[in-house]
């Protein structure tokens, strides 16, 4: 049985893409669309090369998401992966996957989550605190902003002289990294269920 996953993403898609290849001509995990609300993500460019279609929602659409969940029915979506994905996610869209919607922080979390806390506001908090270390937060989504129960957690040093963009570098790199293997690992769980 291969498990449908959606792909929610609001920018230029680099994890997004990461996940496509990484499961291209698999039998357990299938790609079946990317949604976004923002009509100029660099992300739709990237899932049109792989054949991904791409569901683009009207804000009116995201505040009343019924259209939203009912695509999600269709498509038989198991899993939802926020991949750079800006917006608060609704309590109908959570549970129209049974809350197996996960998503990935720039952070170490419970440090540098919450409202307003994504992309280089993560990286220049991290900078600001004197945090010696860095890192990737997996997690399920909740209603509670950054606050679902962590999956995985990968770490990377804070290095001197280092710049919110360098250290974006890093972290970037364990998100391409461990996103693939958190997918993997929940699917063959969803499959043995």
């Amino acid at each position: 049985m291969t498990i449908n996953i959606v792909i929610f993403a609001s920018g230029n898609g680099t994890n997004a893409e990461n996940i496509v290849r990484h499961f291209a001509g698999s039998d357990t995990v299938k790609v079946a669309a990317m949604f976004t609300g923002n009509p100029r993500a660099g992300v739709i460019e990237r899932m049109s090369r792989y054949g991904v279609p791409c569901r683009i929602f009207s804000r009116e659409q995201w505040n009343d998401p019924t259209d939203i969940v009912n695509e999600l029915h269709r498509l038989e979506t198991r899993l939802i992966v926020l991949a750079g994905f800006l917006s608060v996610v609704k309590k109908e869209i959570i549970d129209a996957v049974g809350g197996n919607i996960i998503n990935i922080h720039p952070s170490l979390l419970p440090r540098h989550g919450g409202k307003g806390m994504w992309g280089m506001h993560v990286h220049r908090a991290v900078l600001e605190a004197g945090d010696t270390e860095s890192g990737i937060t997996i997690h399920y989504v909740t209603e509670e902003i950054d606050g679902g129960a962590i999956l995985c957690q990968r770490r990377c040093p804070v290095m001197p002289g280092d710049t919110p963009e360098s250290l974006a570098q890093r972290v970037h790199q364990l998100e391409y990294d461990a996103l693939p293997g958190v997918i993997a690992t929940l699917a063959d769980t969803m499959q043995a269920s």
